[in-house]
């Protein structure tokens, strides 16, 4: 293994500057450095040998997060989910999370498969359906006990008798504020 990059030893601050200008990806090394110059004059920098190595490790990571991404996607979609409404971008999240822990995982050790992730996409899909169903199911008790209200509104108001100083005519205007037809 290794030894520890200069960068990682930098203060936070100045790592997380390195990073998002990385990212942007619309600096070379030297105007990468000389920013650092800038806006850290006081802190310690990485040598450009060092930041173009970093940049090298941090350009293969957003690489494979990037290609985690479509195939979490591709996941979604081939499970019968579209990634782009609330729950499928859920589920594209919690595969990409799996597929990354996944990846990481078959560089400690080689159990973890892409299988494995399809099944756990799988599993999670399951979640979500039968979530779906359930929300259906409650959408449909709600919509029964709306109806049998409004009936029950409807007989008693039928059987309200015009003598107790009820007209026909508040009893149409209680029925149009009920929404009973």
């Amino acid at each position: 293994m290794g030894r520890k990059s200069s960068i990682d030893k930098l203060e936070p601050a100045v790592r997380l500057h390195i990073e998002r200008r990385l990212r942007e990806n619309r600096l070379t090394l030297d105007e990468l450095i000389a920013d650092l110059q800038e806006r850290f004059p006081a802190e310690q920098k990485p040598s450009r040998s060092a930041i173009g190595r970093y940049k090298v490790s941090f350009d293969e990571m957003a690489k494979r997060l990037r290609e985690q991404q479509a195939m979490a996607s591709l996941l979604v979609e081939e499970l019968g989910e579209n990634p782009d409404d609330r729950a499928g971008a859920l589920m594209v999240q919690s595969i990409t999370t799996l597929t990354t822990h996944a990846a990481m995982g078959a560089q400690v050790d080689e159990e973890t498969t892409v299988d494995d992730v399809r099944k756990l996409a799988r599993a999670a899909k399951d979640v979500l359906q039968a979530r779906k169903v359930s929300r259906e199911e409650r959408s449909a008790i709600e919509r029964e006990a709306r109806e049998r209200l409004l009936e029950e509104q409807k007989a008693a108001l039928a059987a309200m008798p015009i003598k107790s100083g009820v007209t026909e005519e508040t009893k149409q205007a209680i029925r149009a504020a009920l929404g009973i037809t």
